[in-house]
């Protein structure tokens, strides 16, 4: 019994959302870096599955506990059990669409359980929290690539909530200074772990290109749906700056392992610097996998932009981070993934 306590108040990792597709990810590279951590998901909108695939890629139980971000109840059960000296908070919801039709949902599973979360940090004195952003905050760029100072003006209440978030967290630094916060603003995660055993895996009719692409690739669905094909972009279709997943993993690790040493809110950009469009993402796939992936045009979906490609140099600078891994591996991955799991974790 004394070893288990002691195991259990060993300093961790609390990991909001672990189980989805950018926290499955960057629990592999946790593991590898030789933190610990303990998981925290209600599986929402990830699956069970993943983490059981990410213990056997780590060969090692996970710590899991299953919640809600809003049941503070059950959060301040955790901060209790366990020795919680950093947060990487992943969890919220994420589509685009989905909050242009249901604004008061996203508010309140993303800022009310980022307060929730926070409340219950100070209260039991854990203040090191890097926050998974996005670079929706910028919405609609006058120039592209995108520094970490440009103006901020979300299109969707999905970047709405990412930036009320991060006006919060930079309200809580002012308050108490002793907060060591990190706002990483990701632009496009694709890909999936080399092992094909861990990916994106969407509920229903997939948000985000990838995952279309690939599932249109394995014969899931028809065609891959371009919304959009005039914009003011080289092609008429948008273009926007698509990271590995692996890589953007890496990128939250490196934010740990700095995070002691900052003496303000830090803001990165995470992204590749290069910008491709949907018909080039098209022709990529196509290569990667050796099948023809039909397409059609379809009008604009609300609240989408023209471009959005990131300036990673500040990330650089800061975290000695930048995004390694190609388009080509960015495709191979996915459809090493897809095709090794046609149904996803089902």
């Amino acid at each position: 019994m004394k070893t288990h306590v002691s195991k259990l108040k060993k300093s961790k990792i609390l990991v909001t959302g672990g189980a989805g597709y950018i926290g499955s990810h960057t629990l592999v590279e946790l593991d590898l870096a030789g933190y610990d951590f303990v998981v925290y998901d209600n599986f929402c909108n990830s699956s069970k599955e993943s983490l059981r695939r990410v213990s056997k890629l780590i060969n090692k139980n996970i710590l899991f506990e299953n919640g809600d971000i809003r049941d503070s109840e059950k959060l301040q059960q955790l901060f209790t059990k366990y020795n919680i000296e950093h947060v990487i908070h992943f969890a919220g919801l994420k589509a685009v669409g989905e909050s242009v039709e249901t604004p008061i949902k996203y508010y309140d599973n993303n800022v009310n359980g980022t307060l929730v979360l926070l409340d219950c940090m100070k209260k039991n004195n854990c203040k090191k929290i890097v926050f998974s952003s996005s670079a929706t905050v910028y919405g609609d760029p006058s120039s592209t690539p995108i520094e970490e100072d440009f103006p901020l003006n979300p299109t969707n209440p999905y970047g709405k909530s990412k930036l009320f978030i991060e006006e919060i967290l930079r309200d809580v630094f002012i308050s108490d200074p002793e907060f060591k916060i990190v706002l990483l603003r990701y632009f496009n995660p694709v890909g999936a772990h080399v092992s094909g055993t861990i990916g994106e895996d969407p509920s229903g009719t997939p948000n985000n290109l990838m995952p279309f692409i690939a599932q249109t690739a394995v014969g899931k669905r028809e065609f891959v749906s371009v919304f959009g094909d005039d914009y003011n972009t080289h092609d008429g279709t948008g273009v926007r700056d698509y990271i590995h997943v692996v890589d953007l993993a890496q990128g939250h690790l490196k934010a740990i392992q700095i995070i002691n040493n900052i003496t303000e809110v830090l803001t990165l950009n995470l992204g590749t610097g290069n910008g491709y469009s949907v018909l080039e993402m098209i022709k990529a796939f196509e290569k990667a996998s050796s099948k023809n992936i039909p397409y059609k045009i379809e009008r604009r979906r609300e609240g989408d932009i023209a471009s959005c490609f990131a300036d990673p140099s500040y990330s650089f600078e800061v975290l000695k981070w930048k995004a390694t891994k190609t388009l080509d591996e960015m495709c191979k991955d996915s459809w090493r993934w897809q095709s090794n799991n046609p149904n996803g974790y089902k």
